[in-house]
């Protein structure tokens, strides 16, 4: 599940709202990435590069990139799309592994145009990677939005590549795909439509209430403000915790949110079982070559009595670098016997 949106007129700042909507904990971290980390498409190695813009991203399990922010003012938002279908690995194709598919475009993009031009020249393939703590196989689609207000969204459909690009795609959520979604809330009541505004937790009801709420967000005073006023829609969009319903195990509950003012280039982080927001602001974070990879451990500094509060930007550690999800990782695991892990 998960929902994204962004206010792109909020006084003259463009800030992007994300709620991660999840059945289990996914040992979130943040990490300061610097400029000059060499990495690969953690399928065949074919596709290597060097980082040319640093970022601060959010991970899930230490493995993935799931959301984040580049010093260029690019962020990027994976969700969780069930429809998704890959195609069939070609090994003649550009490749990216679902673990660095983010990644790649925060290293590599200053705009959504540079990654939108990016992918339909090289004809980008997803690869699927099973996750080796649960043996789930992830079904994604990607957002992109940058500081001048522009948003992609990427989905693979029936083994092809779908992109939505207009600085109009202000939200997203899950299924059905995109396309859908914009026709579904066609019907609503304010966007052409004549149903009142629904309440229910469907991705299609969350994305029609983020649609409407982000277009009637007065304009803040502050910066502080408009962190706030995105919160506030977050906060309507996001799923309670509760028992799975019967035959939806997979049913999710918001378990952390993030604000980023791709403007001034600040990320908001809060964690729905934690009483603290924290933040990071990258003008106060050192992304030159050889500045190391560093690591903000939420599970221990979130979990100390008080908790981590404000801005946390000088609290990142040394921890050793963050290791992509690769299929040779898998293939070690599961010749270690580590039930689940294997490519799908």
């Amino acid at each position: 599940m998960c929902t994204r949106v962004v206010w792109a007129n909020a006084n003259g700042a463009v800030l992007v709202g994300r709620n991660m909507d999840y059945h289990r904990d996914l040992a979130t971290n943040l990490w300061k990435l610097p400029r000059g980390i060499a990495r690969d498409d953690g399928v065949n190695g074919d596709l290597k590069w060097t980082a040319k813009y640093g970022s601060v991203v959010v991970t899930a399990l230490d493995l993935m990139t799931v959301d984040g922010v580049n010093e260029a003012g690019l962020a990027g938002h994976i969700l969780w799309l069930a429809e998704s279908v890959y195609g069939e690995y070609d090994p003649s194709r550009t490749v990216l592994s679902q673990g660095i598919w983010l990644q790649y475009f925060l290293d590599n993009c200053a705009t959504v145009a540079d990654a939108v031009a990016w992918v339909e020249k090289h004809r980008t393939q997803v690869f699927q990677l099973t996750d080796p703590a649960s043996g789930e196989v992830p079904a994604i689609h990607l957002a992109l939005d940058d500081a001048s207000g522009d948003s992609a969204i990427f989905e693979y459909i029936d083994g092809e590549i779908r992109i939505h690009h207009s600085p109009d795609y202000k939200v997203m959520t899950n299924s059905p795909p995109y396309d859908q979604q914009l026709e579904l809330l066609k019907r609503i009541e304010g966007f052409g439509g004549s149903m009142p505004l629904p309440g229910s937790t469907l991705a299609s009801d969350r994305f029609a209430r983020a649609a409407y709420y982000v277009e009637r967000l007065a304009q803040p005073a502050s910066k502080v403000e408009a962190i706030a006023a995105l919160f506030s829609v977050m906060r309507n969009v996001a799923q309670p915790f509760r028992q799975p319903e019967p035959g939806k195990p997979e049913v999710s509950q918001t378990i952390w949110q993030t604000v980023t003012d791709l403007t001034h280039r600040r990320l908001v982080f809060e964690s729905t079982t934690r009483p603290n927001i924290v933040w990071v602001d990258l003008d106060d974070l050192d992304f030159s070559e050889g500045s190391g990879e560093k690591k903000l451990d939420l599970g221990s500094q979130l979990a100390i009595e008080g908790g981590l509060a404000g801005n946390v930007s000088g609290k990142f550690a040394d921890t050793g670098g963050l290791h992509f999800l690769t299929l040779t990782m898998l293939k070690q695991l599961k010749a270690a016997g580590h039930t689940g892990a294997a490519a799908s």
